[in-house]
């Protein structure tokens, strides 16, 4: 039984493809700690704190689009509205980085303006890692199983499915902004002080934090490849194409779909989880459309349908923001616009594609 599984394993990628995977994990998690803690901080290749946080939140949000690429570029699911699963994930690890940050008897400003001199009830699971390591996950799966259930049982696709998704993360926006939820409202939940008893403003906090969001992305990328290379991925690439000859063929495109929309929502939600005390705030602006539109953005940039592209177009989204909003902040939504237009037009297949292309005329 071994040895089925190593040789499954082992064809995920062919072998200059897992040397390039080798080198760029190593990169992510042997590279960057060197330059933080080893290399002299007068160097020109020294790395400071701040960047390996912000590298940390890149690797959170290249998660969140390898998810979107496993629904819309090998299921053809085109959703609109995955910063709600993000940011459920993100809003229940805020929560128990909240209710751990007060002592026993305080609550927080906003639990007391709703009169309130104890945590509501439901804020109850969020004072144990090991409950909240499960919500992070199982809620926003729940979230999308029932949507998912009700959506691709009334066969909603196309571009009804996308209008429908971003309902859904514009309603939960509205609902969290609600200060009577008891989630903060406008403001969300910030001023987190530790985790599992460590300082979140240590510096050794930071780059475990950055190493964790490694290994993750590392691994829901195998799980994920693993996936779309295997019968439940070919049967995923042919609803795609043609759902209708794929259920007259005998298969329930129902389930499939459903499991790889739960899937790819609870990856979003781990996303969150991992993002939120690296940036040390959840506010319901995260459910912003615009958020959930700038994801599809990452995947279409870096080409759909390759898991790798998704990565890359995440990378250089994020690179590109980090650096307009700080240098110049009232262009980068028309950079943002610019950018998806050009690829729509000259880039089709995304920056994947295009080195793909290029490749084959060099062969040529």
């Amino acid at each position: 039984m071994r040895q089925p599984m190593i040789m499954r394993l082992a064809g995920l990628h062919s072998p200059r493809g897992w040397l390039l995977f080798l080198l760029l994990s190593a990169a992510v998690l042997l590279l960057v700690p060197v330059l933080n803690r080893v290399v002299p901080p007068d160097s020109f290749f020294y790395m400071p704190n701040w960047m390996v946080t912000l590298l940390g939140r890149f690797l959170c949000l290249a998660l969140v689009a390898l998810a979107l690429d496993l629904i819309w570029g090998y299921t053809g699911i085109l959703s609109l509205g995955h910063g709600a699963f993000f940011a459920v994930g993100g809003y229940a690890m805020g929560m128990h980085l909240t209710r751990n940050t007060y002592e026993e008897g305080s609550v927080p400003n906003f639990i007391q303006f709703l009169g309130m001199s104890d945590w509501p009830w439901f804020w109850a699971p969020f004072e144990y890692f090991w409950a909240t390591a499960l919500l992070v996950v199982l809620a926003p799966g729940l979230l999308a199983l029932v949507f998912g259930f009700l959506a691709f049982r009334s066969r909603v696709r196309g571009v009804y499915f996308a209008i429908i998704t971003q309902a859904l993360t514009f309603a939960l926006m509205l609902l969290f902004f609600r200060t009577e939820t008891g989630l903060g409202g406008d403001t969300g939940l910030t001023n987190f002080q530790e985790v599992l008893g460590f300082s979140l403003r240590s510096n050794d906090a930071r780059l475990t934090l950055y190493l964790l969001s490694g290994v993750v992305l590392i691994l829901a990328y195998l799980l994920c490849r693993f996936i779309v290379t295997s019968k439940l991925g070919r049967v995923l690439t042919a609803i795609r194409d043609a759902e209708n000859r794929v259920r007259f063929t005998g298969y329930n495109p129902l389930r499939y779909k459903l499991f790889v929309w739960t899937f790819s929502a609870m990856l979003c939600g781990l996303a969150g989880a991992l993002y939120v005390p690296q940036t040390g705030v959840i506010n319901p602006g995260e459910m912003a459309p615009a958020v959930s539109i700038e994801m599809a953005v990452w995947v279409a940039l870096g080409g759909r349908g390759t898991l790798v592209g998704a990565l890359a177009g995440a990378g250089i989204v994020n690179g590109a923001k980090s650096w307009f909003t700080a240098a110049y902040p009232e262009l980068w939504l028309f950079f943002l616009g610019a950018l998806f237009i050009f690829v729509t037009l000259f880039l089709p297949r995304g920056v994947v594609g295009l080195f793909d292309r290029l490749r084959k005329e060099k062969r040529s």
